[in-house]
């Protein structure tokens, strides 16, 4: 579990709670914190995260669906291959905004399900990302092993987290406040350390493929080893 502001471990229900509000105020709130505290822009993700969607995808906490819709249009447009989405949440209120959104599309299936203890077989998975959402999970080492576990030998992971605030003093300050009002709110357990994260991702099994850090974001891309 991780640890809340509290010092105490939140556990999955608390989080869910923490994302009872309604969709269109998630996707508001999402934008100004994807803008202001991660410092990263929606075209960068449609682009990192679109780019890593194969024939069966899994997508962890999808949350209203917002951003999935985006890629997949991007990717329509682009004339990718069709991927068939599996969307997981554990909050039923995002997962209500998803299924309204996604409604009569064969494409896309969405399962209520907790990323610790995901309900589908090893290895039935080509890709999986982890969008904006690695600061909420309750237990970031075993949801990393769950994906480890149910990607396909070859199958790769796209990540972005949240990082301690840095950069300019005026930038960083506002980060940090808005970091902090998560934290209150419930919605953030606590931005990371590029190095903690990194060793998290190792430790569940993936091989880094390629990292960087863009604002206050660090972007992973992970492979399950083929002879894993």
């Amino acid at each position: 579990m991780q640890d809340g502001p509290a010092g105490r471990a939140k556990d999955r229900d608390e989080i869910a709670q923490a994302y009872s509000s309604e969709p269109w105020w998630y996707d508001l709130r999402g934008f100004f914190i994807l803008t202001f505290a991660y410092r990263s822009t929606l075209w960068e993700q449609i682009r990192f995260f679109g780019g890593n969607m194969k024939a069966e995808h899994l997508e962890v906490a999808i949350g209203t669906g917002t951003l999935s819709d985006l890629i997949l249009k991007w990717r329509r447009f682009a004339r990718m291959p069709f991927s068939h989405v599996v969307g997981v949440d554990y909050a039923e209120r995002m997962l209500a905004g998803a299924r309204k959104r996604f409604a009569g599309r064969t494409d896309i299936d969405l399962e209520r399900a907790d990323v610790a203890a995901l309900p589908f077989a090893a290895n039935v998975f080509d890709s999986a990302n982890i969008a904006n959402a690695v600061h909420c999970l309750p237990d970031v080492d075993a949801g990393l092993r769950e994906v480890w576990r149910v990607l396909k030998p070859g199958g790769r992971l796209a990540a972005n987290v949240l990082l301690h605030a840095r950069g300019m003093r005026a930038l960083k300050a506002f980060a940090d406040r808005i970091n902090a009002w998560g934290m209150r709110k419930g919605i953030l357990a606590t931005p990371y350390d590029e190095g903690d994260v990194r060793r998290r991702i190792e430790a569940a099994g993936f091989m880094i493929i390629s990292e960087r850090i863009r604002g206050n974001t660090y972007i992973v891309l992970a492979e399950k080893p083929a002879a894993a």
